[in-house]
């Protein structure tokens, strides 16, 4: 109406109408905004790796949405003023909307003459989505493509220098002569730094790939390890993949540098790596579970060198003597440092490794003393014993731990498959019990932060929704806008091959928001024709009227609610189509989102209409055609 008419009316006359309507669409727009402010809740309260990851999109969302909205109600109407003047054509000769209309308004139709049919269809299709996300697989992320590799294989305990060197040497060449590996750089042990605690027996290689363009066709990144894989099978080598950035997450949020890891805590290594062991024999046949081995807590080689005291008076020697030449000779002592520019090494000495790659050249270590040299074996018994390769502790108890990545299925359950493989064959001793760590700790520390809040905040959106309409009906209509919207978002990401992740879980929770503003937008206008209605027809309309004004009241507003809808498609819908970096945790946002919008939509458009009519068909029999609306004047 004001579009029509806006030509003929003066100054004054034009803000009093955008006044009236600003004040009119103002509630609605603010509640909107709150609703999918709140719905963004559960994604503020995620605490660690995921909490660090979409905290950044929550804020940013929050912080759009609250300017949005200021600039709406303040804004947007001073604008107005100044442009909507001179001749303007009435809606009903926008040659888009009319398009929409003549193709929606003879499907409504027809949707409000079988109700129960479109009910049916649509309570069938919610329905059949519960089990299809039921049985969708369960991971904490989506695994990131970082465009490289770790190869994080571990050898005996007892592995020599030399050995381990060689080894490492091998590796590094087999791993050149896939095509598609364009560079490699292996490390065992550890540097100079208490930050990494490796064992000569870990090797870690970074392995750089090419672009996926240059890779031969059909190959994937998973083809790819498992071609490396099978042509890495040394003896007594344990073949460990992982990427370089998600590993080194791993191992500061949980201490597991493996997909997941189950620890065992106690108070003697010889029985946690017992214990281990049987859970390694246990697990090895459950499906998915892969690159399975239990860290090597016992098995470690030491040169024990127990001096004889009896023996010192005799030479003249004391503890001290011995200890100096043991470290000198056998361990290295630093003398001096050599200084090269900005650059400090220190210096050490100790005997060349032809003297001393044997317990027998050991023994000969020769110790001067006033009457001549004598050899080690003199004053002390030199031998090789076991013991613990590296020892962890936690929570005040030692610590085990058995490692395994997942491939080829979900790690939710595989994870499950494995405690309860574990609950049927594992008895542990008392004292003794085992933990599960990892990204399985991640995933349900994040799943039960999201089934504690996700309820709260639909309770806190319904009740903004009934502070909106002030009647429950209404409300209760708008809510069921996100079930229906949980259709779409289910069906994409099932066919889409994708598991359920807490990338899956934003991208439910912003559809909720989204849903819920589209439903509230359809039943605003609905509310608005229903108060026409009144108006015009008094307080005892039939059947035939209520569903015209029903149809005027859907139709009619056309245009906005598309609006709504394409707005948020067509800045998703491009990434179902991209490449690249980031493109493995964007996915799985806009997945649930695009399907749900779609099926909201159509909830929204077809299915609101039938349950908005059949609540005030439900008054009119009710009141006998009188007081039939429960509507505000």
């Amino acid at each position: 109406m004001i579009m029509r008419d806006v030509r003929k009316l003066s100054t004054e006359e034009r803000i009093s109408i955008i006044e009236k309507s600003a004040r009119q669409v103002g509630k609605p727009v603010v509640y909107s905004t709150i609703i999918i402010i709140v719905s963004f809740l559960p994604v503020f309260l995620l605490t660690g790796q995921e909490g660090k990851l979409f905290h950044p999109l929550a804020w940013t969302k929050t912080l759009v949405m609250l300017s949005s909205v200021v600039l709406a109600i303040t804004f947007v109407p001073v604008m107005m003023t100044f442009f909507l003047k001179g001749k303007m054509r009435p809606e009903s000769q926008n040659p888009i909307s009319n398009f929409f209309n003549r193709i929606y308004e003879p499907i409504l139709k027809w949707c409000l003459e079988w109700k129960k049919t479109v009910l049916g269809i649509n309570i069938l299709a919610l329905g059949i989505s519960v089990p299809m996300i039921m049985g969708l697989g369960r991971e904490f992320m989506p695994p990131l493509d970082e465009g490289s590799l770790l190869f994080m294989p571990v050898t005996l305990p007892d592995v020599s220098n030399s050995e381990a060197k060689r080894i490492l040497q091998v590796q590094d060449k087999i791993i050149m002569s896939v095509p598609e590996v364009k560079n490699v750089l292996g490390k065992a042990g550890r540097a100079n730094t208490a930050t990494d605690n490796a064992p000569m027996s870990m090797i870690e290689s970074i392995i750089l790939l090419k672009p996926q363009s240059e890779w031969r066709k059909g190959k994937t990144k998973d083809d790819i390890i498992a071609e490396l894989n099978a042509k890495l099978q040394i003896p007594g080598v344990t073949n460990g993949w992982t990427q370089p950035i998600i590993n080194r997450i791993n191992m500061l949020s949980t201490g597991i540098r493996t997909d997941v890891g189950v620890k065992v805590y106690g108070q003697n290594l010889d029985t946690i790596y017992t214990i281990s062991r049987e859970i390694e024999k246990a697990l090895k046949d459950v499906e998915g579970i892969a690159d399975l081995y239990p860290e090597q807590v016992t098995g470690g080689k030491f040169l024990d060198i127990k001096i004889k005291e009896a023996e010192l008076g005799r030479y003249g020697l004391s503890v001290n003597d011995v200890n100096m030449i043991v470290e000198s000779a056998l361990g290295g002592m630093n003398i001096t440092n050599t200084v090269e520019g900005r650059e400090r090494y220190s210096v050490s000495v100790r005997l060349a490794q032809d003297f001393r790659s044997s317990i027998e050249d050991i023994k000969r270590t020769l110790i001067q003393t006033a009457n001549g040299p004598i050899p080690l074996s003199s004053v002390a018994d030199v031998a090789i014993k076991n013991g613990p390769a590296m020892i962890n502790s936690e929570n005040a108890m030692l610590r085990g731990t058995v490692l395994f990545n997942v491939r080829g299925r979900d790690l939710g359950n595989t994870v499950n498959d494995a405690i309860q493989k574990l609950n049927e064959t594992l008895t542990l001793p008392k004292g003794y019990y085992i933990d599960w760590s990892g990204q399985w700790e991640n995933q349900l520390r994040a799943t039960k932060t999201l089934s504690i809040i996700v309820p709260i905040v639909l309770v806190i959106i319904f009740f903004i929704l009934y502070m909106t309409y002030n009647q429950m009906k209404e409300a209760i209509i708008t809510m069921l806008s996100v079930p229906f919207a949980l259709i779409g978002g289910v069906f994409l990401v099932y066919f889409w091959g994708m598991n359920i992740s807490v990338a899956v879980a934003v991208g439910f929770i912003a559809l909720f928001g989204v849903a819920v503003e589209t439903g509230m937008l359809m039943v605003v206008y609905l509310d608005e024709a229903m108060q026409k209605m009144v108006k015009e027809k008094g307080a005892s309309v039939s059947i035939s009227e209520l569903r015209h004004y029903v149809i005027e009241g859907s139709a009619k507003r056309l245009r906005p609610k598309l609006m709504t809808v394409s707005v948020t498609l067509f800045g998703l819908i491009p990434i179902l189509w991209s490449h690249g970096t980031g493109i493995d945790l964007m996915l799985p946002i806009a997945l649930p989102m695009i399907g749900g919008m779609i099926t909201s939509t159509i909830h929204v458009l077809l299915v609101t209409p039938i349950i908005f009519e059949m609540t005030k068909e439900h008054e009119l029999k009710k009141h006998g055609k009188v007081e039939v609306l429960n509507v505000k004047h």
